[in-house]
C-alpha cells in the first residue's frame, strides 16, 4: 500500500488547518458572547444534515453537560434529535421546513441560531435562517468554503477552505471545541452579565443568573470564619 496516498488526508487536513487558524478571533467572539446570551437566559439552537447533525448535538451536549470543568448546564437544542417532530414536519410540511418550523416554535428574540453546512446551500437551514431573522434571532454559520448561500443569509459566518466535506467538518469539530472552551473560560470569569432582547448588555449591571449560579457554587458548603456550623439535616 502506497504510504504517500496513506497520508494524503492528513495533508490536505494540516494544510487547511494553517489557514483556519486565522479564524481563532472569531471563535472567541462567539464564545464569549454565547456565554453572555446563555447565561442571561437566552437559547441556543443548533441545526445540520447528515454529519453536520453530528457535529450540532455535539455541540449542545457540551454545553447542557459539561465540556472539561464541572458547571452550570446551559439551554442549547440540537433541531433534528427529536426524531417524531422532524418525521412529523417533513411528513406534512416537507423537509424544507425541518428546521425552520422548529425555529419558530423554540426561538425567541435574543436566542441564537447556529448552522453548520459543508455546502453551505441546505435549502432548510436557508429556510431557518430566514425564519430565526423574523424572530429577531442571530444567526451563525459554519461553513464550508467561501462565498455560499448560508454565509451570505447568516449574521456572522466561519467558512472553512477545504475542497473535501471531510475535511471542513474535521474543522467544524475543531471549531466546536474552540468555541466551548472560550464559554467556558467566559463563564469562569462572570462574563454572563444580562442582556436585553438584541443580545446587547443590560445596564443595569446586576449578575446573570449563571453568574449568581456560579458564585452560589463556589460558597455552598463553606462556613464563614469564626461563624457557627450549621446542623446537618435531622439534626436539632
Amino acid at each position: 500500500m502506497n504510504s504517500a496516498t496513506d497520508t494524503t488526508h492528513c495533508d490536505d487536513l494540516a494544510k487547511a488547518l494553517e489557514a483556519f487558524r486565522d479564524h481563532a478571533p472569531l471563535i472567541e467572539r462567539w464564545g464569549t458572547e454565547l456565554a453572555r446570551r446563555l447565561g442571561s437566559g437566552a437559547r441556543l439552537l443548533v441545526a445540520g444534515n447528515g454529519g453536520s447533525a453530528a457535529q450540532a448535538q455535539h455541540l449542545t451536549a457540551e454545553l447542557v453537560g459539561r465540556y472539561r470543568e464541572d458547571r452550570p448546564p446551559f439551554s442549547a437544542l440540537a433541531l433534528h434529535a427529536d426524531t417524531s417532530s422532524t418525521t412529523a414536519i417533513a411528513n406534512d410540511y416537507g423537509v424544507q421546513e425541518l428546521f425552520a418550523r422548529q425555529t419558530a416554535a423554540h426561538g425567541r428574540p435574543g436566542d441564537v441560531l447556529l448552522l453548520l453546512s459543508t455546502s453551505g446551500a441546505s435549502a432548510n437551514l436557508l429556510s431557518a435562517a430566514e425564519r430565526a431573522h423574523r424572530l429577531g434571532m442571530t444567526v451563525w454559520a459554519l461553513t464550508g468554503r467561501s462565498p455560499n448561500p448560508l454565509q451570505l443569509g447568516a449574521d456572522d459566518a466561519l467558512c472553512v477552505d477545504a475542497p473535501l466535506a471531510a475535511t471542513v467538518q474535521e474543522l467544524h469539530l475543531v471549531a466546536v471545541h474552540m468555541l466551548c472552551e472560550t464559554f467556558d473560560r467566559a463563564v469562569e470569569n462572570g462574563e454572563t452579565g444580562r442582556v436585553t432582547a438584541d443580545g446587547t448588555p443590560a445596564a443595569d449591571g446586576r449578575p446573570g443568573v449563571v453568574g449568581r449560579l456560579v458564585g452560589r457554587a463556589r460558597t455552598v458548603g463553606r462556613t464563614p470564619p469564626g461563624g457557627p456550623v450549621a446542623p446537618r439535616k435531622g439534626q436539632a
